[in-house]
């Protein structure tokens, strides 16, 4: 068994799967990271993009050497385009898990609001 030539996947990346929950007050993104760990995680939102980029921290254990490897690319990238319905300035977001989940509340002018009815 050769060992594979991994350059040539130096700037690829992995699409990590994503699931979107949307109620009235904003969504919630669940997104599939393992083996990520917290410093190796970056999010960032400019304008209405939002955009995940994480490195996985998998690696053989000290003393011991890998002669096949399936898992061997551990970085992810992730991009999404937000409503203008979105409040970006409170985006919150919490890793567990291998799963980063981001929380992103609907701006106070969309969200739904009870009228109330004055009698004359």
């Amino acid at each position: 068994m050769t060992q594979k030539d991994t350059s040539r996947y130096a700037n690829a990346a992995l699409t990590p799967p994503v699931d979107v929950i949307e109620d009235s007050t904003g969504i919630t993104l669940y997104a599939d990271l393992p083996g990520v760990p917290r410093d190796k995680l970056h999010l960032q939102v400019e304008a209405d993009t939002l955009t995940i980029d994480a490195e996985s921290a998998l690696s053989a254990p000290e003393g011991l050497q890998s002669t096949h490897t399936e898992v061997g690319l551990g970085r992810f990238h992730r991009v999404f385009t937000l409503s203008k319905e979105l409040d970006t300035e409170k985006v919150s977001a919490e890793l567990a898990n291998g799963v980063l989940k981001l929380r992103i509340p609907k701006a106070e002018h969309a969200q739904p609001r009870r009228i109330e009815i004055k009698t004359a």
